[in-house]
C-alpha cells in the first residue's frame, strides 16, 4: 500500500466518522462512548502487540508512543462516560452520594 492510498484511507475514515459522529443525538451519546470505549481498549492490545514485535528503536518508540496514547484515550474516554453518566442521575441521589464521602 503506497503512501498516497493510506492518506487517502484515513483521510476518508476521518470525515466518514465525523459525520457519523455529528448525526447522532444528545441521548445516545453515552451507549456510543462506551462502544468505543471498547473499540479503544482493542486499539490499545492492538498497540501492546506492536510494541512486542518492534525490533528497531524507531519501532520502540513509535510502539511505546501508542501505547502511551491508547492508554490516555481508553482512560480519558471512561472518565467522560462517567461524567456524562453522572448528569443523569436525579439530583437527591448526587446530594446523598456526596454527603456519604
Amino acid at each position: 500500500m503506497t503512501g498516497i492510498v493510506a492518506l487517502y484511507i484515513f483521510m476518508l475514515a476521518a470525515f466518514t466518522g465525523y459525520e457519523i459522529i455529528a448525526k447522532v443525538p444528545v441521548i445516545l451519546h453515552t451507549p456510543l462512548m462506551s462502544g468505543s470505549n471498547f473499540v479503544h481498549g482493542i486499539v490499545l492490545v492492538g498497540a501492546m502487540v506492536a510494541l512486542g514485535n518492534a525490533d528497531t528503536t524507531l519501532e520502540k518508540v513509535i510502539g511505546f508512543a501508542g501505547v502511551l496514547l491508547g492508554a490516555g484515550n481508553a482512560v480519558g474516554g471512561y472518565v467522560v462516560t462517567e461524567r456524562m453518566l453522572e448528569m443523569f442521575k436525579a439530583s437527591g441521589a448526587k446530594a446523598k452520594q456526596k454527603g456519604s464521602h
